[in-house]
């Protein structure tokens, strides 16, 4: 279905969280299934936080390996607002956004763990 630039082309008619593999389960109204780790889902946030403003300020978020999801809230017809454990919620995951990470998730992981290892961090969280 094309999208009109408002209208999603794809929208979630089913979503989960797997608390046990803290994996996000989307079923989509065109039948592809997605899973998408709460790892990843954290470190790609769509906040301005994590993405900043520009292509160029984008953080890599370390330590996240066993971040979990605790609330997944609707906004309107278009998107979720995810809480994670480590409180970071400031990020609106909209249908579209949500397809791009399934459609580039192993693109987009490879890319973080390679920024990781570039910046000599882990995914371990930091001992105390």
């Amino acid at each position: 279905m094309p999208s009109d630039g408002f209208t999603p082309a794809f929208t979630p008619v089913e979503i989960n969280y797997l608390r046990d593999e803290r994996i996000l389960e989307i079923i989509w109204d065109d039948g592809v299934q997605t899973r998408l780790g709460a790892e990843l889902l954290r470190v790609e946030s769509p906040s301005a936080e994590v993405q900043g403003h520009h292509p160029s300020e984008k953080k890599i978020i370390a330590g996240r390996r066993h971040v979990g999801i605790i609330d997944i809230v609707p906004v309107g017809n278009y998107a979720v607002r995810i809480t994670f454990d480590d409180l970071h919620d400031s990020g609106l995951f909209s249908w579209q956004y949500l397809r791009e990470l399934h459609d580039n998730q192993e693109k987009l992981w490879n890319d973080y763990l390679a920024a990781l290892k570039a910046r000599g961090l882990s995914r371990d969280p930091a001992k105390r």
